[in-house]
């Protein structure tokens, strides 16, 4: 069969082809990849920021300003701020994810600095990483 063509159903005798639905709108439903394709699901004309490109919760951009402040550098690469990023949205979540953990063996609903600071010192590699790390011991009043 020549490329480009298709074969179409034959109906058979007795039965009738099954009508298509008619949508009332034009062009292809929103979220779905149309025929030109492009991004599923995000409206056209606006631009994802690169943290959510990256899949970061963390602001790239704000890491790459801070970078470029500090001077670490004469040249910055692309993909620098990006990394440095998910670096540090990975050290977060360890450290909370440990505190948590603290925690819930203290039975207490809330993470207080002293957690964070005891899940800090308890871990095996993070404690080589915060030896020169003070975690302060002021906490906001709760009402």
């Amino acid at each position: 069969m020549p490329r480009g063509l298709r074969s179409r159903a034959v109906p058979q005798p007795g039965r009738s082809p099954r009508p298509r639905a008619v949508s009332a709108r034009r062009g292809p439903a929103r979220g779905f990849r149309g025929s030109r394709g492009g991004r599923a699901g995000r409206p056209e004309g606006r631009a994802a920021s690169r943290s959510a490109r990256a899949g970061l919760a963390f602001s790239v951009c704000q890491m790459e300003r801070l970078l470029r402040a500090g001077r670490y550098a004469k040249r910055l690469g692309a993909s620098a701020p990006i990394f440095l990023a998910a670096v540090i949205q990975f050290l977060t979540a360890t450290v909370l994810g440990l505190a948590g953990d603290e925690a819930r063996h203290r039975r207490t609903a809330y993470i207080t600095p002293e957690l964070v600071d005891r899940a800090l010192h308890n871990h095996e590699l993070l404690s080589g990483l915060f030896t020169m790390t003070t975690v302060s011991q002021v906490a906001p009043a709760r009402y």
